[in-house]
């Protein structure tokens, strides 16, 4: 029989609110229990606070918020306060952070990073602690990452290396906040089964994701958040199979497979200057030291065109986009943009859109900036706002002081305030649930191809790319290959109840 001294992390109407007057609770009555080896993992709509119950949980709340209600972790009432929870940080309380960017140093080469959290949280000799490094770096497909700055890899190989840090210490309670996010299905299912595998050796876990496959994968204990309440909770397996709750069923149904296509049909206007095109790439070769990135690369674009990237993690997706809007320098071939389109008009949306803000300017100053500067119409920003489903009061914090899918649909916004002529979109909705997905790459699809901008999507999900755009391309190994067009989108499991070819 489990004793209670099992119980590793416990939570009592636990909630968190805005220390600004009038005083707004984010997340309220959340009551759960997580023991030894037990696997507990967060879903629901982006904004509903499940990074917000992971910071309360370590004590690293931003300023501006407080914790209310009861926290015990490992025993001891923390109760969201810094003080009583920093001792227990990297050796029994360890937390994967949902910006890879932001936690991984870009001056130490990546296995030391693996290897030094190791030697440290873990208290393991060098020797020892490299070799468990080279381990997890391998069972994450990293084997050769290892010898590699951050600036070299991709936002998705990153994501494993930190969660190959995080792996490395004996902690008895791991926090992962979006661990596969922008990953393939393979990467996904390596990640998966690294984290699962301290869980039977005792270490406690939580984790927090929009992919509902990897909470299907962990198995556990499932719990669902909508609007800063916890509204469903039970075995993963039942909840996923036979949901109570509205809303549960409407994420669970809400998959990129389902979704109309939402690339719209080329206006007149767009069609007149689409003969012409925007940019042409031809052969292009990118090396970052000894390995080649990407290798004989051709790719023409016209405006109003929308086209995807898929393949996985690493393979160059990412280098060629950023060749396309000018910030990548290329080794071999040519790369041609229209005369005459000023180069802030080729944009890009992050994967991982902290590393575009700046982090002590409020976002309403951001955006005034921007307004200023190249002379846009601040009226669209309420409408924008309101199609984007934010509050307006966000404007008012910084960007540490919103969830990442909130900042990534504050990126979006940004974007569309510019009329772009290009925007490369690199995993761009990889931190929202599928409902919020569907609604912000419509809204996107909607903008952009109205004014005739053309889109370039990196994305690891193929249902996804072939929803939203008219044409998808495979990337492997950094070659770049045409695929079919989206209407002949391969049907799958759910409608058919047979294999996807593909």
């Amino acid at each position: 029989m489990t004793q209670t001294s099992d119980i590793v992390l416990q939570a009592t109407d636990l909630g968190v609110h805005l220390r600004a007057l009038p005083a707004r609770r984010l997340l309220d009555g959340c009551s759960f229990t997580l023991r030894a080896g037990q696997r507990l993992t967060l879903v629901g709509e982006s904004g509903a606070g499940k990074s917000l119950l992971a910071q309360a949980i370590m004590g690293t709340l931003p300023a501006a918020l407080a914790a209310h209600g009861r926290l015990d972790v490992l025993g001891r009432a923390t109760d969201g306060q810094r003080e009583r929870t920093r001792s227990l940080w990297g050796r029994e309380l360890v937390m994967l952070p949902q910006e890879p960017w932001t936690a991984l140093n870009p001056l130490m080469r990546l296995g030391l990073q693996v290897a030094e959290t190791g030697r440290h949280a873990a208290g393991l000799p060098w020797p020892e602690a490299r070799a468990r490094a080279a381990q997890h770096l391998q069972a994450l497909g990293l084997a050769q990452a290892g010898g590699q700055w951050l600036h070299q890899v991709s936002g998705g190989m990153a994501q494993r290396v930190g969660i190959a840090c995080a792996s490395q210490s004996d902690a008895r309670v791991l926090i992962a906040d979006e661990p596969t996010k922008g990953l393939d299905a393979g990467a996904c299912a390596q990640v998966a089964d690294l984290l699962a595998r301290a869980q039977r050796q005792g270490q406690a876990l939580l984790t927090i994701t929009h992919d509902l496959d990897l909470a299907r994968h962990l198995g556990g204990e499932l719990a669902v958040l909508r609007q800063g309440r916890i509204i469903e909770a039970g075995p993963a397996d039942a909840v996923l199979q036979a949901p109570r709750h509205d809303y549960t069923r409407a994420l669970i149904a809400a998959q990129p497979r389902h979704w109309p296509a939402l690339w719209p049909v080329r206006s007149d206007r767009v069609a007149i200057i689409a003969d012409e095109p925007l940019i042409r790439a031809d052969d292009i070769g990118v090396d970052f030291g000894p390995r080649r990135v990407l290798d004989g690369a051709s790719l023409t674009i016209t405006a109003g065109q929308a086209l995807a990237v898929v393949g996985p993690s690493g393979c160059g997706k990412t280098t060629l986009g950023h060749v396309l809007v000018g910030v990548q320098a290329i080794a071999r071939g040519r790369v041609q943009r229209r005369a005459g389109v000023p180069a802030w008009r080729f944009q890009k949306l992050y994967q991982d859109p902290v590393a575009s803000f700046a982090p002590g300017q409020r976002l309403r100053q951001g955006l005034d900036d921007l307004v200023r500067l190249h002379r846009l119409e601040a009226e669209r920003i309420p409408a924008l706002l309101q199609r984007l489903k934010l509050d307006e009061a966000l404007l008012a914090r910084h960007p540490g002081e919103v969830s990442g899918g909130e900042l990534q649909r504050l990126a979006l916004l940004r974007v569309l305030l510019l009329r772009p002529a290009f925007v490369f979109a690199d995993e761009p909705t990889s931190r929202l649930d599928a409902l919020t997905q569907r609604e912000t790459l419509g809204l996107l699809c909607e903008e952009l191809g109205a004014e005739g901008c053309a889109l370039l999507l990196v994305s690891h999900d193929p249902d996804l790319a072939r929803q939203a755009t008219q044409q998808c391309w495979h990337m492997a190994a950094g070659r770049l290959q045409a695929g079919h067009p989206a209407q002949d989108r391969p049907a799958s499991v759910a409608e058919t109840g047979h294999p996807d070819p593909r």
